[in-house]
């Protein structure tokens, strides 16, 4: 293994860091890694980054969590592993548990659809420009991966779901372009790893709560960004358990949106909601549990065989595959949250901004879309 070029205790604090100014959802935090470790600081390699990715993609779980875990792997492994992953949700499941309480208290937020409004279109164009950035970064000029990027973009908007089996395909895809006559021996285990993923949740269940059993099965067995948990959380907590209603879930989607860090820590506020503190560290542990053990298992197979050409032809496909489903999520983001002419020129002029002005920070058009959010809900 090769010596790292900076400390775990470096690791550990730029993912708090991450954590606790991280806005944009998995899309944005994704490129933000990329951005920070890989291209700035270098100490994360493109190929290392590549392969967290595509085992990202691949593992149920929340798609930044994951990739934050694998990083943490990539040279300290278990224990860089597990600083990362608390190091970087940390920070929002602590600003979400001071808005439930403030939410109980007040019996309801009404300013936060008046925050989101801003927060949400300015949002929209940073992670537009994250999602041009890495594919620029990851799909270089090789038509194919241009292609399957572009397939899974359209499907993804069009279905608003990421297909894992489509993902895989492009791997395979890839992999035999390269490597054609390789690969009918090698084609069954790649097919068996996402499957050997999700064994371990299946037998757990009669060991956890209801409410730690379904966070559990919300985080190991939803596949893509953050944002793919929402349609499982409101069928649960809505539709099924009745503990929350139809504006106390879209209230919680809002804090999971305007705060930083992963949008999954959203069932932290939902826990809080239905059961207190207890609630809250229930339902954020259960989540990301699997998440964890999803990721730090196969990492080692993945650092001993990732170097492989035919396993690096499969990660290209599979990253491709993963940028152009990262796309089409910010064409559905955008698709719902633009929907008049001022959200739609926030969301232009955040563009415009972060590519004439590159080294603004984030938090900064943030704050100002949010005051700008209460200003126009105001008048």
């Amino acid at each position: 293994m090769e010596t790292p070029t900076y400390t775990l205790r470096q690791l550990t604090m730029y993912f708090l860091k991450l954590g606790t100014i991280g806005f944009g959802g998995p899309v944005a935090l994704v490129g933000y890694m990329h951005r920070d470790l890989v291209e700035q600081r270098k100490w994360i390699t493109e190929e290392d980054y590549r392969e967290g990715l595509a085992l990202a993609q691949l593992a149920p779980g929340p798609l930044a969590a994951q990739l934050s875990i694998y990083l943490g792997y990539v040279h300290y492994r278990i224990i860089g592993a597990t600083l990362a992953g608390l190091a970087f949700v940390l920070p929002s499941f602590v600003m979400v548990l001071a808005l439930g309480y403030a939410y109980v208290k007040a019996g309801g937020l009404p300013w936060m659809q008046a925050v989101f409004y801003g927060i949400g279109a300015a949002v929209i164009g940073i992670i537009a420009i994250s999602s041009y950035k890495l594919s620029k970064k990851s799909l270089g000029k090789e038509w194919l991966l241009w292609a399957i990027a572009v397939l899974l973009a359209i499907t993804t908007f069009i279905t608003e779901t990421e297909n894992l089996w489509l993902i895989l395909l492009a791997g395979v895809l890839v992999w035999f372009q390269r490597s054609p006559f390789k690969i009918r021996r090698s084609v069954n285990s790649i097919f068996l790893m996402p499957v050997l993923l999700q064994i371990g949740a299946v037998w757990a269940n009669e060991k956890l709560t209801q409410i730690g059993w379904f966070f559990f099965k919300a985080g190991a067995f939803v596949f893509g960004s953050g944002l793919a948990i929402v349609p499982f959380l409101y069928g649960g907590v809505v539709k099924e358990y009745q503990w929350l209603s139809e504006q106390q879930f879209l209230d919680a989607v809002a804090v999971a949106m305007i705060t930083p860090g992963p949008v999954v820590i959203t069932v932290g506020f939902i826990g809080y909601l239905v059961a207190g503190f207890p609630g809250a560290c229930v339902a954020a542990l259960a989540t990301f549990l699997p998440c964890y053990l999803f990721t730090v298992i196969p990492a080692p197979y993945f650092k001993k065989y990732g170097k492989h050409p035919g396993i690096k032809a499969f990660v290209d496909g599979v990253t491709a595959a993963a940028v152009g489903a990262i796309a089409g999520a910010v064409l559905v983001l955008a698709k719902r949250q633009l929907t008049d002419v001022i959200s739609c020129a926030i969301a232009v002029v955040t563009i415009l901004v972060l590519l004439k002005f590159k080294k603004i920070p984030e938090p900064v058009i943030i704050v100002v879309a949010a005051l700008l959010g209460l200003l126009i809900k105001s008048l």
